[in-house]
């Protein structure tokens, strides 16, 4: 059962999906943690017409998750909830990085399947921890950002719509133009980190 918190998420990114027809928006996956969802929900409200919003990702209640085969849930992760975005935008709050969901969407961002092409790669900080604390980065996206050269990058939370439709410009170009500098090797989180 989905909390007040992340209905309202939904309601909202249903929303900012009608609010343009700009052709240029990109199908965006939201990777958060259920306590973000407010900040999550003010993100898509004040930006959700720069992206097309994709915002409800892998739980305890998806029936693939207790499989022991790696594979077969890391393409239930691509099929149920990224398949038709470009571009997976990791929203990291105080506690985003000890999140195993958040590990596993970003890994099955990054690699094709039989499927589904790979999703471009950012991180926005959200605006409740502001500084750029290395340790609240999720360790995949860490092994993807690299200054201005690596697959992904790590932006502070966008002033502008117009700076936030150039980094997932940016994004989606570099499932192109980027792709020898994937590192998705990092073993699968089996568990959730304590985050206090």
């Amino acid at each position: 059962m989905r909390t007040y918190a992340e209905q309202r998420l939904i309601k909202a990114a249903f929303a900012a999906e009608r609010r343009t027809d700009d052709p240029t928006r990109h199908k965006c996956f939201l990777c958060y943690r259920a306590g973000d969802a407010d900040e999550v929900t003010t993100f898509v409200e004040d930006f959700g017409d720069v992206f097309i919003p994709r915002v409800i990702g892998v739980s305890d209640d998806d029936p693939f998750v207790d499989s022991s085969d790696t594979d077969y849930v890391l393409d239930c992760i691509r099929e149920e909830y990224l398949t038709d975005s470009t571009v997976t935008i990791v929203m990291v709050g105080r506690c985003t990085w000890a999140r195993k969901y958040v590990d596993w969407e970003v890994y099955s961002s990054l690699r094709n399947d039989k499927n589904n092409k790979r999703s471009g790669l950012m991180a926005i900080t959200l605006p409740s921890v502001a500084d750029y604390d290395d340790r609240r980065l999720p360790n995949r996206v860490a092994d993807n950002v690299d200054g201005k050269v690596g697959y992904a990058r790590w932006w502070k939370y966008p002033k502008s719509k117009d700076g936030l439709r150039s980094h997932i410009a940016e994004a989606f170009t570099a499932r192109s133009t980027k792709t020898d500098l994937i590192e998705n090797s990092r073993a699968r989180k089996l568990s959730n980190s304590n985050c206090s």
